[in-house]
């Protein structure tokens, strides 16, 4: 792939953040009497960057050098989400965590998760128009892929690296609470890297 297929999704990755965060602070202004709804927005928004964004990602691992390029776009990509997605859970497990420790209401919990849903569906119909326009090298064919595996292993052995992760990872958030706010987005960052390399 071109440097100027790699530059172009990281310019539709970058517009993304911005048009998110400007999305999230217009919400914060004009929303905050609104709690219920606020929560919605700002989670779908989030939610929304982060699922775009690891969409376009999964196309830039195979540039060359692998796996060095995808790896540092992850870490990246990954204290940019830290960093301007604070305050957001942007999965289940992470709204579901202090649902069941009780700092969180089964209500807002809901919503939330469900503002979580709409926004992958939202973030999948999009990317799929994007790459359907078909403008830039990356995006190429991108429709016609489909959802393959760049690990090519079986389901289950699949299955059972994502459930040890997603434990392994689960495990290290918890532990990481206690670190400094910013110091902890790169730990997570690299966390997060170390897992996608390792898998």
């Amino acid at each position: 792939m071109a440097v100027g297929g790699v530059g172009s999704s990281l310019l539709l990755m970058s517009g993304v953040v911005v048009t998110v965060g400007l999305c999230r602070r217009l919400a914060r202004r004009r929303l905050r009497s609104r709690p219920l709804l606020f929560a919605f927005l700002v989670e779908m928004f989030s939610t929304f960057q982060i699922c775009a964004c690891t969409n376009e990602l999964s196309l830039l691992g195979n540039v060359e050098p692998k796996p060095h390029t995808a790896l540092t776009l992850t870490y990246g990509f990954t204290v940019l989400h830290g960093l301007t997605l604070a305050g957001s859970a942007c999965n289940p497990c992470g709204t579901l965590q202090p649902m069941w420790a009780g700092g969180t209401s089964l209500r807002m919990g809901g919503i939330k998760i469900a503002a979580q849903f709409v926004a992958a569906v939202l973030a999948r119909v999009f990317m799929h128009f994007i790459w359907g326009l078909e403008m830039t090298e990356p995006h190429l064919g991108a429709l016609s892929q489909g959802c393959s595996s760049p690990m090519q292993t079986t389901e289950m052995q699949a299955f059972c690296i994502e459930l040890l992760f997603s434990v392994v990872f689960q495990l290290a958030v918890l532990r990481a609470e206690g670190v400094n706010p910013k110091y902890r987005v790169h730990l997570i960052a690299l966390l997060i890297t170390m897992l996608v390399y390792a898998g």
